[in-house]
């Protein structure tokens, strides 16, 4: 016999269940000159008419009753592949919610989204941008990528490395106010820092540099317009180094100067872990976010 054709039996079926080539293809949307060629070739490769032309429609032949129940087999042996299918492609689909800091979110995570819906076009993701601690537990995301270590028990939390922080300023500034070439250089600078968080001054004060709040040219607890001020040329800040991939026109200044860095840790709630798809996203996170961090 030639190669087997599943669609010939596909529409010996629709036939025989419409009881006419053209009530057939009406059933599965196909063209009546092509189901009566697969009949023809059905016919053909078993040597026996499956039909009798009548003038209201067909009726199955002696030989197409012999072969109906093997046929319905067939059909739903299809159908049993096309649930499978269908169930695959739903398990490879869903939306995942991912917590981040507002600069990780605008600088780190878009190339790793990015490289992750190259890879798994079926998953979906929001992106909750706040510096605020997003709650695992309460279910505010599924994932979050944090600076701080999780201490609840019921979070599964990974280190990823490091986040290497650094004094910068833009080209602009430096043609204009100079470089400065050793820590202390910086009291001399103008200095971008936060508003209400202390974070900057606690790290000059760790130096022995008491800097009082007023010393910033200017302030914001904003760390996107933190990092738009300092691109802008207003004065010497301090970023993330992966942050100045974004920032061609800043430099890195002073490699002498030790800013401690900060922990990554990527976390999820232990029983959300177990669902696929964030499994899945949790596992691409954990692989691609050391890179951008290196």
């Amino acid at each position: 016999m030639q190669p087997f054709d599943w669609s010939l039996v596909r529409s010996f079926l629709a036939v025989l269940d419409a009881g006419s080539l053209l009530g057939a293809a009406k059933k599965l949307g196909a063209q009546q000159p092509t189901l009566s060629r697969h009949i023809a070739e059905l016919e053909a490769q078993i040597g026996q008419p499956l039909f009798e032309r009548t003038g209201r429609g067909v009726v199955p032949t002696v030989a197409a009753l012999a072969i109906v129940d093997s046929a319905r087999e067939m059909e739903m042996a299809a159908l049993r592949v096309t649930q499978k299918l269908s169930m695959r492609e739903q398990a490879n689909q869903g939306t995942v919610r991912i917590a981040a800091s507002q600069v990780a979110a605008a600088y780190l995570l878009p190339p790793v989204i990015s490289n992750l819906q190259r890879d798994e076009p079926g998953i979906a993701i929001e992106v909750v941008a706040s510096n605020e601690v997003a709650n695992l537990l309460r279910r505010e995301a599924d994932i979050a990528v944090r600076m701080v270590r999780p201490v609840q028990s019921s979070l599964i939390a990974r280190k990823l490395g490091e986040v290497e922080l650094v004094a910068c300023a833009s080209k602009q500034y430096l043609r204009v106010h100079g470089i400065p070439r050793r820590p202390e250089d910086l009291l001399r600078h103008r200095l971008v820092g936060y508003d209400r968080d202390g974070t900057i001054e606690r790290g000059f004060a760790r130096f022995g540099v008491n800097i009082p709040r007023e010393t910033f040219v200017a302030r914001t607890d904003d760390h996107i317009t933190y990092g738009r001020l300092v691109a802008a040329g207003i004065g010497v800040g301090f970023m993330a180094r992966y942050n100045l991939r974004d920032f061609p026109q800043l430099r890195p200044l002073l490699p002498s100067l030790a800013i401690p860095p900060l922990p990554c840790w990527l976390a999820v709630h232990r029983e959300i872990r177990g669902n696929r798809i964030v499994r899945r996203v949790y596992d691409f996170l954990a692989s691609a976010i050391p890179e951008q961090l290196r």
